[in-house]
C-alpha cells in the first residue's frame, strides 16, 4: 500500500531534485491506487496552475494502467480516442512524461505521480528521483 509518508517523501524529494538540477519550479501530486491525493506540493514559484496538469498526468497514468510514455506513444496513434477520453477521466489526463506509475518490488501497482513544471523528460526525471527516495519502483511505460 502507498502510505502518506511514501506520498509525502516522494513529493518532497521530487520537487527537491528539481531544485537540485536547477529546474523550473515544479508540482508534485501522488496518488493512490484508488486515485486519492496522498500528496500534493507545489514550489511556491510554480505557476498557478501546477497542481492540476500533475492530476492530469498522474490520473491518466493511473486510469489506463500505463506510464506517460507509453499514453504518449498510444495519443500519437489513436488521438481521436485520447481526445474523447478528457471527458471521462474527472481529473483530465496529460498523456506525456511526467506521469509514472509506482509499484512495489513486485511489481504491484501502489499509485502513481504527476510532476510538471519544467519539460515532461525532466519532469520525469524528478518523479522518479522522488519515487527511489521512496524506495519504490517507477514505471515510465519507457
Amino acid at each position: 500500500m502507498l502510505t502518506l509518508a511514501h506520498g509525502l517523501t516522494i513529493a518532497m524529494e521530487t520537487l527537491a531534485e528539481g531544485r537540485r538540477l536547477g529546474l523550473a519550479p515544479l508540482a508534485c501530486v501522488v496518488l493512490d491506487r484508488g486515485g486519492h491525493v496522498l500528496a500534493m506540493l507545489r514550489d511556491e514559484n510554480a505557476s498557478i496552475y501546477r497542481p492540476e496538469i500533475a492530476m492530469g498526468k498522474a490520473a491518466g497514468c493511473l486510469g489506463m494502467g500505463f506510464g506517460g510514455r507509453e499514453l504518449a506513444k498510444r495519443a500519437a496513434a489513436m488521438p481521436m480516442f485520447f481526445n474523447g477520453l478528457q471527458a471521462a477521466f474527472p481529473s483530465g489526463m496529460l498523456p506525456v512524461p511526467g506521469g509514472v506509475l509506482v509499484r512495489d518490488g513486485e511489481g504491484n501497482l501502489l499509485g502513481a505521480v504527476g510532476v510538471t513544471g519544467d519539460t515532461s523528460d525532466n519532469d520525469e526525471l524528478c518523479a522518479l528521483a522522488g519515487i527511489a527516495a521512496a524506495g519504490l519502483q517507477a514505471d515510465t511505460g519507457a
